[in-house]
């Protein structure tokens, strides 16, 4: 799909690095970076881990926007309500975050919360009534403003979502509802994209998404779940850019979404680069992780074993039993790592950075522009984020004139390691 869209550009006249706006290749002048005084540094604050995660560990400075998560609706859209993230800790997470002049938001949906929002926004009658719903719980909590997490409309998501060739019309229809309604015009409103453009009516990347450029404080792309247990092989989780790769491995990348996004009519200055503080885990044979014509090398893209059973365990936030998920349907181990969890599994020195534990290889992927690790004892291998990949990712957002960043999740990171390092690089002040 890349590819056809890339094409599309160059044969109209781009060069690559134009058309693909990739760091150093192509860089916005100064100017246009400080004429933008409202620069994002956000994140998802998860209502599940706030045993873990308490508020006062927050590192509040470092964020402009923080977004708890999750609510979800009801069917017609009349009620919006927190579910398993804590709603006695809400107004607690609003009080600190303005102590702190921080924007508090509040994020609707998810990857298990999407079951509603196309029924939500298919008519007339529940759009006024998901619009009620929205505004009544901002003036309950005093929230500064709504994310809308729908993972997707006109796709299937998680499996037992509703969906229609009509979601991302119905979708503009709302926020503008939204917008025109005295107490939704005040609301600071930002949706979670995927890569690509959300599906039009035809069941393809929608080409003109102007509308949500008016509608919409900004996007954020979640540039991360590129690969997963899901995928034919093991890759980098949230690549940079992966035009330099083979065609195959062409499943998404920071350079390619901004590029898609922005050519279906959303400003780079309305684009938020979302961010993970977190890994997965794949188990792969040693004979494939270190083949022998690599020289000890850790391989890239190798395969991996996709029984389900067979999923590594990830950290301490990870269970091999966490329950059917909201279909239904049974789950096993995510696999997940999150950052603080390689540096106190032993997999990364104190500092974040490869300190050569036994048994642990690592390699970096300059075209992705992230690291991987591998366990030959445990035959784990495991595609993550560190402080240079954000480094990058800091310099991407500032060589773009992007909005800013959103990281999932604020308890990942450790230490502030890779908040700091993105807030460097992407020209926040220390």
């Amino acid at each position: 799909m890349f590819s056809f869209l890339l094409l599309a550009i160059l044969l109209a006249g781009a060069s690559l690095s134009e058309a693909l706006h990739i760091p150093y290749a192509h860089r916005h002048s100064r100017a246009r970076r400080d004429a933008n005084p409202d620069l994002v540094a956000a994140s998802w604050y998860a209502g599940w881990h706030s045993d873990d995660v308490p508020l006062a560990n927050v590192s509040w400075n470092k964020y402009t926007h923080m977004i708890y998560s999750f609510a979800l609706t009801s069917a017609d859209g009349s009620m919006v309500t927190l579910a398993d993230s804590d709603k006695e800790l809400l107004p607690q997470f609003v009080q600190t975050a303005h102590a702190n002049n921080v924007k508090a938001l509040l994020s609707i949906g998810g990857w298990t919360g999407g079951q509603y929002f196309s029924t939500n926004v298919a008519d007339a009658s529940n759009r006024t009534s998901f619009v009620s719903a929205l505004t009544d719980i901002a003036k309950q909590y005093s929230l500064d403003g709504i994310d809308f997490d729908w993972e997707y409309p006109n796709n299937v998501g998680i499996g037992c979502n509703t969906n229609s060739t009509a979601d991302v019309d119905n979708l503009l229809q709302l926020l503008q509802e939204l917008r025109a309604d005295p107490a939704g015009s005040q609301l600071f409103l930002t949706a979670t994209t995927p890569v690509l453009p959300w599906n039009d009516a035809s069941g393809s990347p929608a080409t003109n998404l102007s509308g949500f450029a008016d509608t919409l404080d900004y996007l954020a792309i979640m540039n991360y779940d590129v690969y997963g247990s899901f995928s034919a092989t093991a890759g980098p989780n949230s690549p940079l850019n992966d035009t330099c790769t083979s065609s195959a491995n062409q499943q998404g990348s920071a350079a390619t979404a901004i590029t898609a996004w922005n050519a279906a009519g959303i400003p780079m200055n309305k684009l938020v680069l979302g961010v993970p503080a977190y890994g997965h885990s794949f188990r792969v044979a040693q004979a494939d992780a270190l083949p022998s014509e690599f020289n000890g090398a850790l391989a890239l893209y190798p395969k991996f074993d996709q029984n389900v059973a067979n999923q590594p365990l990830g950290d301490s936030w990870d269970t091999t039993d966490p329950g059917p998920d909201v279909c239904g349907n049974p789950q096993g181990a995510s696999g997940e790592w999150d950052f603080w969890g390689l540096i106190q599994g032993g997999w990364l020195a104190e500092n974040g950075t490869f300190g050569g534990a036994d048994g642990i290889h690592y390699a970096w992927d300059e075209c992705s522009q992230t690291p991987f690790l591998y366990n030959s004892t445990s035959e784990v291998y495991v595609a993550y984020d560190d402080a240079t990949s954000y480094q990058m990712k800091g310099n991407f957002v500032k060589s773009n004139g992007l909005r800013g960043f959103a990281m999932w999740e604020t308890g990942g990171d450790y230490k502030d390691i890779l908040v700091n390092s993105i807030r460097s690089a992407a020209g926040f002040s220390s």
